[in-house]
């Protein structure tokens, strides 16, 4: 279901209660911009970077849609909660909690090649007005190979094989949870201008068989893979994607 993020200018998809909402998308009238920092900025500086950069844009806190964040190394369960505390009590401080739900989407992921050595900020998505005719902007959190079961309950799909065919399942696994967050906001991936993996693994040969084929027109526009892992420990793949109407880089 849909919720309003008034002072925002979007709506977004209740995420699984946590540190982030599944999918954001602007309101009538708004786009979404996709900033990210060169180089890296440091976790601990980046919040501060945000609100600067939102001021001189014009634009509230509130317009915070998405974060793109970068840790050292995957963590366990526990220490992904512990990881996220400090961040949702950030959120709370700036007053973007909505009935007590996290209307930011966010993507977090652990760089495996380019090493980091603490928490940093890779990027953010805000909205803005936008000029003349807007096509449909949003953002997509982060999907790992998750799947959701009674109860509550979730559940690693292919648990620990990263053969080409447990890829295969993970991929699927994770296209079928984000063609369901597209549907939720009434678009498809033919919107996107933008789609991210995010694994270790070589997804290479399931491109044209799997993957591309999902993705209908957004295919052209290519895929950035990014050579890194999701956050925890025992996922391999993660995917998001988004449609913003302009990308900056900045320096912090």
């Amino acid at each position: 279901m849909l919720l309003e993020n008034t002072r925002g200018n979007y709506k977004f998809v209740r995420g699984y209660g946590g540190p982030f909402s599944s999918g954001a998308l602007a309101s009538p009238g708004f786009e979404i911009v996709h900033a990210v920092f060169k180089p890296i900025a440091k976790l601990a500086d980046g919040y501060a970077l945000i609100e600067r950069h939102l001021r001189g844009a014009g634009r509230p806190i509130n317009a915070l849609c998405g974060i793109e964040l970068r840790i050292p190394a995957a963590l366990t369960p526990s220490g992904f909660d512990e990881f996220n505390r400090p961040y949702i009590e950030r959120l709370a401080a700036w007053g973007l909690l909505i009935d007590g739900l996290n209307p930011v989407a966010r993507t977090n992921v652990a760089p495996a090649a380019s090493l980091i050595d603490e928490p940093s900020l890779y990027g953010f998505y805000y909205t803005a007005p936008a000029a003349g005719a807007a096509r449909p902007g949003f953002v997509l959190a982060g999907a790992a190979e998750i799947l959701s079961r009674e109860g509550g309950k979730r559940e690693i799909v292919a648990a620990g094989d990263v053969s080409l065919e447990g890829l295969r399942r993970k991929n699927a696994c994770i296209l079928e949870v984000l063609d369901g967050l597209l549907r939720e906001i009434n678009l498809g991936w033919n919107e996107a201008s933008a789609v991210n993996l995010y694994t270790v693994h070589d997804l290479h040969p399931l491109f044209a068989t799997d993957l591309l084929p999902a993705l209908g027109v957004a295919a052209n526009r290519g895929i950035r893979w990014h050579y890194a892992r999701p956050p925890v420990i025992g996922l391999e793949l993660e995917i998001d994607g988004y449609a913003a109407r302009e990308e900056l880089v900045l320096a912090p």
